[in-house]
């Protein structure tokens, strides 16, 4: 029996702005690896809260949505339509890692935070300088085990 390769998103029939989304990767791309270096909660914190937003759908209020689309604009950037589940989902991993990030620093386990700094670097490197999201992986294989429906 062979296993299925294909890749399962999850769709919601919204549309972003996968520049704008790839914008927003690589900003968290740079405070991450600001946070990696100076080892600073305040970056993390910024970054949870951020992640939070934007996982419950409300990039109206994310700082770094806002930043995000002023520079879309500025650079004249046109509109990509993605599907915006994929993204969100993302949003919530990455949601996951700052929770476990921000815990890591505040009880002075660094080495623990800054692999997790480095991992989520990873991720959000791929978003933005590739446009691949590694969030559909995460989901198809959270699917296949059964962890989500």
């Amino acid at each position: 029996m062979r296993k299925s390769t294909q890749l399962d998103c999850p769709v919601d029939f919204v549309t972003v702005n996968e520049n704008r989304v790839r914008m927003v990767a690589f900003l968290v791309l740079l405070l991450a690896a600001i946070c990696f270096i100076t080892v600073n909660t305040m970056i993390a914190a910024f970054l949870l809260v951020d992640f939070t937003l934007r996982a419950f759908n409300l990039n109206k209020y994310s700082p770094l949505a806002f930043i995000a689309g002023f520079l879309v604009k500025l650079l004249q950037l046109k509109n990509k339509p993605v599907d915006r589940a994929p993204k969100r989902f993302a949003a919530f991993v990455g949601l996951s890692f700052m929770v476990m990030i921000l815990l890591a620093l505040l009880t002075d386990f660094i080495t623990t935070a800054k692999v997790l700094l480095g991992v989520l670097m990873i991720f959000a490197a791929l978003e933005s300088l590739a446009g691949f999201c590694a969030g559909c992986y995460v989901y198809s294989y959270l699917k296949r085990f059964g962890l989500i429906k």
